[in-house]
């Protein structure tokens, strides 16, 4: 028996154990949120409203399908930031520094399952950057709950709620989880510039990429004055910044003339800001988004699907992804099969890797979008659009119909989340199983292309 157990064992691949351990975290996450103690008093909450506020918060998504404020008792909010924790810090992360503060040591096997949880190519470094991803999260966290809740006093009576409002939007913000302790997202904060700069900062820092953050530190150390930033970095940290400049200012141009019509320069140009950070995966809003014009839903819907950075809080095809299949195809038009870029040349194993996460993606999208059509037949096309971006980006943005959601319809959301956290090149390889190398090849044959 036991030799039938290790067995099995070793025939499960690393993605189909990670995708497992999700599913323990979710399960988990389940049990802790039907605690009674976890809801106010009178207040009963359905099996899968329960399984769909689980994994929301364990793939750091933001939405949800009732108001945390109106359910929650302290320490159900407790709880709930203790989950969106472990979701946005990853579950080998987690497992693997419990491990550490134990004094064990980290096999192969868990060095493997790490690598992979955080989207790098190879094993060496792999604990040494798990122990640094788990450091700058709680010190950005720490600093951010700091700066919020000084702040924070001058709209709460008592240093307590003060504090407690900013420990929730530093967390909410950094893992880009979306939640907030109000009614209305961070509307009630539109005129202030100073909680929206640094929420934006948090989300930024959150989505940019964990290896980003891990290399600004060692620039910023100058202990080694040969160090140089990895190609990685450049291709994120360039194409993030290229999305939040078209971002802002396709918001701010579209809405100038729609919802923004008649707002101060100065609002108009914060609000574009704003949304064009958080609708990369952060889920916060200063502004009503539902009076946004359909373009700028559209608009925002394509930042969504685009998502974050790989290795970091967020979801969607990620930054790279995107950058790469952009290059090829400026490239390729100009006549150039190979993507130079920073003075290296990007792998073509990397190309082809990204245009299957897009094609994948958008097929899967419009499948969830005619399905969704079905089981919310009163929700328009813009709004299940923008639903299921939200949820494959792990935003947490929404034009207004997630509480409205069908069973069916939820089922749908609640795909789409998970495989937006556990990312889709992983989820696809936890189907697949071991790969299997070809040992013979066919003669070689051109086909018509276009």
């Amino acid at each position: 028996m036991a030799k039938l157990i290790t067995k099995r064992k070793h025939t499960i691949t690393p993605f189909q154990l990670i995708v497992t351990f999700y599913f323990m975290a979710i399960a988990i996450s389940f049990l802790l949120l039907r605690i009674p103690a976890v809801y106010k008093e009178g207040i009963e909450v359905s099996y899968i409203d329960t399984l769909f506020t689980a994994i929301s918060a364990i793939s750091v998504t933001g939405l949800s399908v009732f108001n945390i404020v109106d359910v929650f008792t302290p320490f159900g909010i407790i709880v709930f930031l203790f989950i969106i924790q472990i979701g946005a810090i990853g579950i080998m992360s987690i497992g693997t520094f419990i491990w550490i503060l134990f004094g064990r040591k980290i096999g192969m096997r868990g060095r493997q399952l790490i690598m992979i949880d955080h989207n790098q190519y190879n094993l060496s470094g792999v604990v040494h950057l798990l122990k640094e991803i788990v450091k700058i999260l709680f010190v950005i966290e720490f600093i951010g709950a700091l700066v919020l809740s000084v702040h924070f006093l001058r709209y709460y009576d008592s240093f307590g709620e003060a504090l407690k409002h900013g420990i929730f939007t530093s967390i909410s913000a950094t893992t880009n989880a979306g939640f907030t302790l109000t009614y209305n997202s961070l509307q009630p904060f539109s005129a202030d510039y100073f909680v929206q700069f640094v929420v934006m900062i948090l989300i930024v820092l959150g989505a940019i990429g964990f290896p980003v953050l891990v290399e600004i530190k060692k620039y910023l150390s100058r202990k080694d004055r040969s160090f140089r930033f990895s190609l990685f970095t450049k291709i994120t940290t360039t194409t993030y910044g290229i999305l939040f400049l078209v971002g802002a200012i396709t918001i701010y141009l579209v809405e100038s003339f729609q919802s923004f019509k008649g707002m101060p320069w100065h609002e108009k140009l914060f609000a574009s800001m704003f949304h064009a950070v958080s609708a990369r995966s952060g889920g916060l809003a200063t502004y009503d988004i539902s009076s946004f014009n359909e373009a700028t839903d559209i608009f925002l819907s394509l930042l969504m699907f685009i998502g974050a950075s790989p290795s970091s809080v967020g979801g969607g095809i990620r930054t790279t992804t995107f950058a790469v299949a952009i290059l090829f195809l400026i490239n390729f038009a100009n006549g150039r099969h190979e993507i130079q870029v920073f003075g290296r040349e990007i792998h073509m194993t990397d190309v082809y890797r990204s245009f299957v996460v897009i094609i994948l993606a958008s097929f899967m999208v419009l499948f969830a979008t005619m399905l969704l059509l079905i089981t919310e037949p009163y929700a328009s096309v813009n709004q299940v659009i923008f639903e299921i971006t939200s949820a494959f980006g792990t935003c947490g943005l929404s034009l207004g119909i997630t509480e409205n959601l069908s069973p069916a319809g939820k089922i749908i959301i609640m795909i789409l989340m998970f495989i937006g956290r556990v990312g889709l090149l992983s989820f696809l390889f936890s189907l697949g199983g071991k790969a299997n190398k070809t040992n013979f090849h066919y003669p070689k044959e051109r086909v018509i292309i276009g």
